[in-house]
């Protein structure tokens, strides 16, 4: 049986925040080379493979916030829901440095088939939790590798990403700077706006407030990091929430 392709936390919780984790783990389903890329076991662990950390600061501020959230249920390097679909890195063939054997041959009828068992439903999922109410907020959930290859050490703890539309990131940004004992980037380690991903597609096409927040990886690996963050986390985000109302 086909391994449904996201998981939802706290569905019927009503609070205004929606958490999305695009990348949240590092699953191949069995359906796709029977269950395997190619790639050793240690590669699969990478960050090429999923958002280490992520998924974990989710569920616990998904507690904290009493708020649904949803979570991919398959590898980006199966196909990557936050990519839109016509997106050249939807189906990545080399990541940071490494080959993707399952995916060197991907044609069309196989990126589409990919399409209707994962990214769809994903997508579908979670428009559908958005949609919910009238004055959602999106809130997605992502890590970062602390260096890339062969390219310079990452500096900061904790990155927002945001395009034209501050109303919350400018908020989080500016009660991030407060902290002292943290590295705080806007629009950093990449860039805000990324047309077609997932903060486009349920957040600016539907002019819904939005934060994409960037974790380093280091700093979430286990538990005690990952409840941290989430305690940080929680505190800013309710304090916007209440200069919002």
């Amino acid at each position: 049986m086909t391994r449904q392709p996201y998981q939802i936390l706290n569905e019927t919780r009503a609070s205004r925040f929606l958490l999305t984790c695009d990348h949240a783990t590092n699953i191949v389903p069995p359906e796709i080379n029977g269950g395997d890329l190619g790639l050793p076991a240690d590669q699969m662990q990478r960050h090429i493979a999923y958002d280490i950390g992520a998924e974990g600061v989710t569920r616990h501020l998904s507690d904290l916030l009493c708020a649904p959230a949803i979570f991919s249920q398959f590898s980006r390097l199966v196909i990557d829901p936050n990519r839109g679909e016509d997106d050249p890195t939807l189906i990545m063939k080399v990541y940071d440095g490494t080959i993707i054997p399952a995916n060197r041959h991907v044609n069309a009828a196989e990126a589409e088939r990919r399409l209707n068992a994962y990214h769809r439903p994903y997508h579908e999922a979670l428009e559908n939790l958005a949609a919910r109410r009238d004055d959602t907020l999106i809130v997605a959930i992502h890590s970062f590798t602390p260096k890339l290859y062969s390219r310079a050490p990452r500096p900061w703890h904790i990155g927002i990403l945001h395009a034209w539309d501050e109303r919350l990131s400018r908020p989080m940004l500016d009660r991030l700077y407060r902290e002292a004992d943290i590295v705080t980037g806007e629009n950093e380690p990449y860039a805000g706006y990324l047309p077609g991903d997932s903060i486009d597609q349920h957040a600016l096409q539907k002019n819904r407030p939005n934060a994409l927040i960037e974790l380093r990886q280091d700093l979430i690996t286990d538990e005690p990091g990952q409840v941290q963050w989430a305690e940080r986390l929680a505190r800013i985000l309710t304090d916007c929430l209440a200069d919002l109302d």
